[in-house]
């Protein structure tokens, strides 16, 4: 209750006002994330999220190695990821994503595999790897011919191609920024340069990897631009993570997100 004083004439007159007050907690379910140690894009992750879901976010261990298949090999092991997951349990979350696409993709298919098993028996209730969550998306959107954009250097991104080709996913076209480093700093313009450089006729969407690329604001106006799908390392992560959790991710006009999007009937 606050209490105004407001005077007329002379005369001072309390003046009451009631603060309205629910007394309905509002109910949030949990989803976990492990990130690496250099994950700039928290609040990229929260944009997907809808109001009603609570992120909790760890980070693996610092290691002091530029982005490599190194880098990404010591992101994905057994003894970093199942601490990280012992981490978000208190909190009961639905379900945990590990949100590193080449931690995820470094030893393939069967590495994807172990990964996920991993997560499981440190106490996931349900497991979202990003490169999974690829195969998922790709598959919920019937799509088997793509174009990749990645920031990595070429023996990271030719370990991402190798991955796909498990999957049966045919690369029309590939293009790597070359980066070691600060990844979380590429603009919008020049992903979307890069995007407009790798599409291809054959291609039927364009995939943008790494969890540490901006790319929330641009998915959709490239989809318009292109005519096909564009899908991102953080969007197929949230959209699987939040399917697991019983949530749908929060976007407007991202093509992965409408054709997925719960029936209205």
């Amino acid at each position: 209750m606050r209490t105004d004083m407001t005077e007329t004439g002379t005369d001072a007159e309390p003046q009451v006002v009631e603060l309205a007050a629910s007394r309905v907690t509002p109910w949030q379910a949990g989803v976990g994330v492990i990130a690496p140690y250099d994950f700039a894009l928290d609040r990229e992750l929260w944009r997907w999220t809808p109001d009603d879901v609570s992120l909790h976010i760890t980070r693996l261990p610092y290691v002091h190695v530029p982005v490599t298949v190194d880098q990404a090999a010591a992101l994905s092991r057994a003894e970093q990821v199942d601490p990280a997951v012992r981490a978000l349990l208190a909190p009961e979350p639905r379900a945990i994503g590990y949100a590193c696409a080449s931690g995820s993709f470094v030893h393939g298919a069967e590495g994807e595999g172990l990964l996920h098993g991993t997560m499981l028996e440190a106490g996931a209730p349900r497991a979202v790897t990003t490169s999974g969550a690829l195969i998922r998306a790709l598959g919920a959107l019937d799509l088997r011919r793509i174009a990749v954009v990645t920031p990595y250097v070429d023996s990271v991104t030719e370990r991402l191609l190798s991955y796909l080709g498990e999957h049966g996913v045919e690369v029309t076209s590939s293009v790597g920024l070359g980066l070691l480093s600060h990844i979380w700093q590429v603009t919008y313009a020049a992903v979307s340069d890069a995007v407009h450089s790798v599409d291809h006729p054959d291609a039927e969407a364009v995939y943008i990897s790494c969890t540490n690329v901006l790319t929330y604001d641009i998915i959709a106006p490239l989809e318009r631009e292109l005519g096909k799908p564009v899908l991102a390392a953080n969007q197929v992560t949230m959209w699987a993570l939040l399917a697991d959790a019983d949530r749908h991710a929060v976007a407007h006009g991202q093509g992965l997100l409408n054709a997925t999007a719960p029936s209205r009937v």
